[in-house]
């Protein structure tokens, strides 16, 4: 009986789903782990959704009918969280930085993915100098620091500009250019492990093109790990929206708000004891990311029948070990793409 079935019988859709299913097979430390990054993921979405139910003020709103906000000023009751050094109310900009924040990730995460899973598929399916050309590529884009890259990225794209969806749209391309090998590698190889299957040795012999094998016969099953990726590339997205932010090179206050651009301004504040125009800017980006790399981690985990054969007493893995779930389709996907590097 395999993962999918229940007394010979195929489980509702609804439980084989990517959260769903790594919850019910979690138990312990792992489910704990899982269940506290779902908490902080839920929150953090929940937070995007409701921003403008809320938050009091307005991203870069600096005054309301009592007068002009004061800077700096300590927390208080108009102001829960305080001010920064600009007049803007932090906590204001903390809850809508989570739209920020969400919007980048769906928009880089987005082309990547389209991007990666198209040039992995040919790629990996045609080889050849077009495989050859896009492995170089793709390793030189993935050897070059990160950060720097998506600086330069952000510069050529941005040009100074500052309006929202330039702010946006700049940030989520150079997100983008990073994480596009990562996808890439991950999808050629997977569909070089893949071409050589029987299913796709038949659909050859009666006639398939390449295009339906590829799409309907190897996308399929070459995706499988995208939803782990999806999350831990969310994680590296914000961290990465927030380097570019706090090295200056983000999205200017009066278009929206951005967390690593408030940890830029909050420097010289912490000299001078004043803490928070930069701990709940900094707090907002440790739970957000610690909520989505502990989904991730758990879902990489559980992916392992050998990690989570823990939920056995005997120390059996669920489904008798079978070849097919020996290891998880990553581990598959790397070995795959060692041995044709």
């Amino acid at each position: 009986m395999n993962a999918t079935t229940v007394s010979g019988r195929k489980q509702p859709l609804i439980y084989r789903l990517p959260v769903i299913s790594h919850f019910r097979k979690s138990i312990g430390l792992q489910r704990g782990m899982l269940v506290t990054g779902l908490v902080l993921t839920i929150a953090f979405l929940l937070t995007t959704v409701l921003a403008p139910v809320i938050a009091p003020y307005g991203y870069s709103q600096l005054s309301d009918a009592s007068g002009t906000f004061p800077a700096q000023q300590a927390p208080s009751g108009n102001h829960i969280l305080g001010t920064t050094v600009g007049g803007y109310d932090v906590f204001s900009r903390v809850i809508w930085g989570s739209q920020t924040a969400v919007v980048v990730i769906v928009v880089a995460v987005a082309m990547s993915i389209f991007l990666g899973v198209a040039l992995g598929l040919l790629s990996g399916y045609f080889g050849g100098w077009l495989d050859r050309v896009l492995v170089v590529i793709a390793d030189a884009i993935y050897a070059f620091p990160s950060l720097l890259l998506a600086i330069v990225m952000s510069i050529v794209i941005s040009r100074g500009q500052s309006s929202f969806w330039g702010g946006i749209l700049a940030c989520s391309f150079a997100i983008a250019v990073v994480f596009v090998p990562q996808y890439f590698r991950v999808i050629r190889a997977e569909t070089i492990r893949l071409k050589a299957e029987p299913f796709v040795e038949s659909a050859k012999v009666v006639g398939a093109s390449s295009i339906r094998i590829m799409g309907r016969h190897i996308f399929k099953n070459a995706t499988r790990t995208l939803p782990l990726i999806f999350t831990l590339n969310a994680s590296e997205a914000i961290l990465t929206l927030a380097g570019l932010g706090f090295l200056g090179f983000g999205i200017e206050p009066s278009s929206a708000a951005e967390w690593g651009f408030d940890l830029n301004k909050a420097m010289a504040d912490a000299s001078s004891g004043i803490w928070w125009t930069g701990v709940f800017p900094g707090a907002a980006i440790v739970l957000t990311v610690l909520g989505l790399t502990l989904v991730g981690e758990s879902m990489n985990d559980l992916n392992d029948p050998r990690l989570r054969g823990r939920k056995s007493a005997g120390g059996k893995v669920p489904g008798g070990g079978g070849g097919s779930d020996a290891r998880t389709g990553a581990q598959a996907a790397l070995e795959a793409e060692a041995r044709t590097l």
